[in-house]
């Protein structure tokens, strides 16, 4: 087929027949015939005339049938406009421009061989039944996106609900892992010690809720001699790596003081026991003896803070010995501090995570130092608490924390 053409309508109509014979589908034929007129407008607007060619190509196994419909404009000045079409044009050059369509099964026969006779349709009719055509297709579009909008809230309703029960169910087992890691936490502490003329209270809170164990380990028990020993371990790391190691540094150190070691060589024997077995191992060691019958106080000191000494008229003094711990070079206490402590005296162990919980440790000791002043009149088991409460108001440091008491008694009680 080859026709030429002067005005739109009669171009139009010439398409709708064409896409007829061919029994191209209405929306296809809609696109077709809005396409070719966007284009071929231009050319009869400048009184340029257009000739329209098509071709029905035969389809093959793989292949569907094509009708190929050429515009043409001989006369065009300048390359034809094909952007933005409602169905793709390919230009084969300036003035030619080919549309290739899909066509049904079975309409390889040209126009002017077909046995049925074309139905002539006045334009506002074929243009009712384009948009009929259209609209059909908008509202199955429609239904469509309602049906699968549908089950897409359904779907997004069972997810939400099977992610809230695998929340639940998470929650659950961090709930049961940190129960199970606090009884093993525990099981870990030494059991309350009472001793005449002493008050001791402890108080331990882990960096994280759900990973209650950590490297803040202490001990206590009484020697032979009947006074008091007192090891707070402050291991590196955090969770039960650095329990373990907290756990091996008490145990050394209750063997040895036990068996007799002075109070000046444990901390360095430790480590010659110790870091043979862990390399990796380093944690930092104060040591405290106390008599209860006397009062006097011993510290060695490994790396760690220094003890707090607060006596009841509100003097506090931190207790310097200086040293390295465990798997620190030239491990050991330089020296043994000795004090003695007298009635109603308050001392204080702890680990860092009480003082840097703010990263700067010289402000944490004057609030430690405000803190046990003024609950130094309260009930000795409730103090480690209450202290570590005022020092941990504002965390930018998440640390395991270890706050330890001993009150001296007043002779008879």
């Amino acid at each position: 087929m080859s026709d030429t053409f002067r005005t739109l309508r009669s171009l139009r109509r010439a398409l709708r027949q064409l896409a007829d014979a061919y029994a191209l589908p209405l929306e296809v034929r809609a696109r077709l015939v809005l396409s070719i007129s966007s284009v071929a407008g231009r050319e009869l607007r400048a009184g340029r005339t257009v000739r329209l060619e098509s071709v029905c190509q035969p389809g093959s196994k793989d292949q569907p049938t094509l009708l190929s419909v050429s515009l043409v404009s001989p006369a065009s000045r300048r390359p034809l406009p094909l952007a933005g079409l409602p169905l793709a044009a390919q230009a084969v050059c300036d003035t030619t421009a080919t549309w290739h369509v899909p066509a049904p099964e079975g309409t390889e026969t040209p126009p002017d061989e077909c046995a049925t006779p074309a139905v002539h349709r006045s334009e506002s009719e074929e243009l009712e039944q384009e948009l009929r055509a259209s609209l059909a297709r908008v509202d199955a579009f429609t239904a469509e996106h309602r049906i699968l909008k549908h089950e897409l809230a359904e779907t997004n309703s069972g997810v939400l609900a099977l992610y809230i029960q695998l929340e639940e169910r998470d929650e659950q087992l961090r709930q049961a892992h940190g129960q199970m890691l606090q009884e093993m936490e525990k099981a870990l502490r030494p059991p309350p010690l009472a001793v005449d003329g002493l008050e001791l209270a402890v108080h331990y809170e882990p960096a994280h809720t759900h990973d209650p164990t950590g490297g803040d380990l202490y001990d206590w028990f009484h020697l032979p001699d009947g006074t008091v020993h007192i090891t707070v371990v402050d291991a590196l790391g955090h969770g039960v790596t650095s329990t373990r190691s907290a756990l091996n540094v008490t145990h050394a150190v209750r063997t040895l003081a036990l068996d007799g070691h002075p109070l000046a060589a444990i901390i360095e024997r430790a480590d010659e026991i110790l870091t043979p077995l862990d390399g990796e191992l380093m944690a930092t060691v104060l040591l405290a003896r106390i008599n209860p019958a006397t009062g006097e106080l011993c510290l060695a000191n490994g790396s760690h803070p220094p003890a707090l000494l607060v006596r009841p008229d509100g003097r506090a003094d931190f207790l310097n010995a200086r040293g390295r711990g465990v798997g620190y070079p030239l491990s050991g206490s330089d020296k043994v501090l000795r004090t003695r402590m007298e009635p109603d005296d308050l001392l204080v162990l702890y680990t860092d995570g009480l003082t840097e919980s703010r990263r700067n440790p010289i402000e944490g000791e004057a609030r430690l130092i405000d803190s046990a002043r003024k609950r130094s009149r309260d009930a000795t088991a409730s103090i480690p608490g209450a202290v570590a409460r005022d020092m941990r108001t504002v965390v930018l440091h998440p640390d395991d924390t270890l706050a330890l008491v001993v009150r001296m008694g007043r002779p008879g009680t």
